[in-house]
């Protein structure tokens, strides 16, 4: 293990902020990241798991404690069952299952970060999530001092949530199983509206594997949503907040602010209703490139916050606080944000 004093974080997070970990453990096999975890828990450490640093907003001042940095690799695939380790990175992950004419998580091409991060969020987009092809996840229990295997069903996967985000205190995954489709070279049905738009095709349809990944990471560089170092539109944490889920109540108090205006609305669970949290910021008078500091909503899209090379955290909340309660005062709904807050809180 590599193990360093004063370390910064703002290099290891896609948004290119925070301060410095006390001490940041760069882990590359599971045992060492079981020894790094065990270490910090019997020393009574803050612990800090890290992988991509795609999804996390680090405060100023850093992080009083151990960061352990997963930097497994392992990529296993046997028939089509698919095993990733933590460190893996996503989207060569994707990619790598495309080239093997497996489909399953082709519309999840090109989302920054690492495979342990996927279970956590039930990371989804255009219309897939890994909750469909998840099997199984290996995991460290801190709580019981041992290694562990959840099946999906153990998992508690909702919209953009787990069992894990549920608990972030307790485990620390390790591998990843999914179950993939050979479906003859064709990818799953597209669900999502864009993406059929885009490629002429009617909801429902199968397309080519490799054009359904070459055509979601043409729509997720469109929007700034594929990582370009040169790029400040994608010095971000992706989409800040998630779309809104609304109780029957909620949405009929929502629709009647809405006026003449109609607002995207999608059926979810328990006779709810899911809305556009992108809409409902450029309704809200955010639009694309909002802000003069050095924090602003991304010029490609509405749902991203930015860092233009010289922000601070502080400068992101402010900037998200603003939004949220933008939006709040048009619309009377509350914007939730999707990154793992560390040492900061909206």
């Amino acid at each position: 293990m590599l193990v360093l004093d004063n370390a910064p974080l703002a290099p290891l997070t896609t948004l290119r902020l925070g301060g410095p970990a006390r001490r940041l453990v760069t882990a590359r096999t599971d045992d060492e990241v079981v020894a790094a975890v065990r270490a910090a828990d019997a020393a009574g450490e803050p612990l800090l798991v890290l992988g991509g640093g795609s999804n996390l907003v680090i405060s100023d001042a850093g992080f009083d404690g151990t960061v352990v940095r997963i930097a497994t690799r392992g990529f296993a695939l046997d028939g089509t069952d698919l095993e990733l380790a933590a460190g893996e990175v996503w989207s060569d992950a994707v990619a790598r299952t495309v080239g093997a004419g497996l489909a399953g998580i082709e519309f999840l091409a090109g989302i920054p970060g690492s495979a342990g991060a996927t279970p956590v969020q039930n990371v989804g987009a255009y219309g897939q999530e890994v909750a469909e092809t998840i099997t199984e996840v290996v995991a460290y229990d801190r709580a019981a001092g041992e290694t562990v295997t959840l099946a999906n069903a153990d998992c508690a996967f909702s919209y953009r949530h787990s069992r894990f985000k549920a608990d972030p205190d307790r485990y620390v995954v390790l591998r990843v199983r999914f179950r993939l489709d050979d479906a003859a070279g064709q990818s799953s049905p597209v669900r999502y509206a864009e993406v059929a738009r885009s490629m002429g095709v009617a909801s429902g349809d199968r397309v080519d594997l490799a054009k359904a990944h070459e055509q979601v990471l043409a729509l997720r560089a469109g929007k700034g949503m594929v990582l370009d170092a040169a790029d400040h539109d994608t010095w971000s944490a992706g989409s800040f907040f998630t779309n809104p889920v609304l109780s029957a109540e909620q949405y009929a108090a929502f629709a009647a602010r809405l006026g003449d205006r109609t607002a995207p609305a999608f059926p979810a669970p328990d006779g709810c209703t899911k809305t556009s949290a992108a809409w409902l910021i450029d309704n809200a008078g955010f639009g694309k490139g909002y802000g003069s500091g050095p924090a602003t909503l991304s010029t490609k899209h509405t749902l991203a916050l930015t860092n233009r090379g010289a922000a601070t955290t502080e400068d992101l909340l402010t900037l998200a606080r603003e939004v949220r309660d933008g939006v709040r005062a048009a619309f009377g709904v509350e914007l939730v944000n999707e990154p793992v807050m560390v040492g900061v809180a909206l």
